[in-house]
């Protein structure tokens, strides 16, 4: 079971949205990073067929983005989850199972079956609009797995959510990705490095990084330090040096900062995380830029 992505391009006049992407995908959770404007909506919407590609292809073994078997294996929940609020979340699903071509017996037995799975069966007669934002996200989830997919891409799924409906949300992705290929977009990094199998980071269109956890962070490995200065020293460091974070505390100005060798004797060397990688290419203050 392969998703095949070939030199995907998506171009709006002067600005390239993605540019040449190309991956393939196989069953397991992957983790697509990026800031705002990265062009991650823009790849997701090309891999549901809801967006036309300037250039290159989509298919899943074999069969192209654009054919009807294609929407058949797919479940998608977009950013801007549209529900009716009116709606009992079991009607909601029935009616969602309808439109999918599922026949009137199976639509209850399978809006039944996807409430159970995530958590909301005590609450399947209730309407939407009572619903928290957790609920309303797993009842999306819900609604994207009706039609059993082989594909299950979620873009931004946990924006918006408190942490303990995150935890559950990232349990419940990591169950559903055993049997299938999940497409996970967040700017939320701890998401990412929970359940992900493979992460792949994406800027200004382009697919900079592609693997695990452990291959990506090499990029900084050995070159994040921390340290504790005064305001000057502070502000030299942070004209010479990408700064990861910078906080003041009693003793004098904390910072943890990018550097192939040791920025000032004071400064210890610690180990690199993805949420370090992320601020590194994302953030103004980046030099290398």
């Amino acid at each position: 079971m392969e998703l095949t992505i070939d030199r995907l391009t998506k171009q709006y006049q002067n600005k390239i949205a993605v540019d040449r992407v190309t991956l393939t995908l196989t069953n397991g959770v992957y983790g697509l990073l990026g800031a705002n404007g990265a062009g991650k909506t823009t790849l997701m919407r090309m891999l549901c067929g809801i967006l036309k590609p300037t250039s290159g292809e989509v298919k899943f073994d074999g069969i192209d983005v654009a054919s009807e078997n294609y929407r058949d294996v797919l479940g998608y929940l977009p950013q801007d989850f549209g529900y009716y609020p009116k709606f009992t979340a079991f009607e909601f699903l029935c009616y969602i199972a309808t439109l999918k071509g599922l026949p009137k017996e199976r639509a209850k037995e399978k809006s039944k079956e996807f409430l159970e799975l995530v958590s909301l069966s005590d609450v399947a007669q209730k309407k939407i609009k009572t619903f928290s934002g957790g609920m309303k996200q797993r009842l999306g989830i819900a609604q994207a797995m009706l039609n059993n997919p082989k594909i299950l891409i979620l873009d931004e799924p946990t924006a918006g959510l408190d942490p303990k409906e995150r935890v559950r949300f990232r349990n419940l992705i990591s169950q559903l990705g055993e049997e299938r290929i999940v497409l996970l977009s967040t700017h939320i990094v701890s998401d990412i490095e929970n359940i992900a199998r493979t992460i792949l980071v994406l800027k200004n269109g382009q697919l900079i990084h592609n693997g695990s956890l452990e291959q990506i962070i090499q990029v900084i490995e050995n070159k994040v330090w921390q340290c504790t200065v005064d305001r000057k020293m502070a502000n030299e460091l942070s004209k010479e040096y990408p700064i990861i974070n910078l906080r003041q505390e009693v003793d004098g100005i904390f910072l943890r900062l990018i550097s192939s060798e040791n920025p000032c004797k004071d400064a210890v060397r610690v180990t690199a995380t993805l949420e370090d990688l992320y601020l590194y290419y994302f953030s103004e203050v980046n030099k290398d830029e």
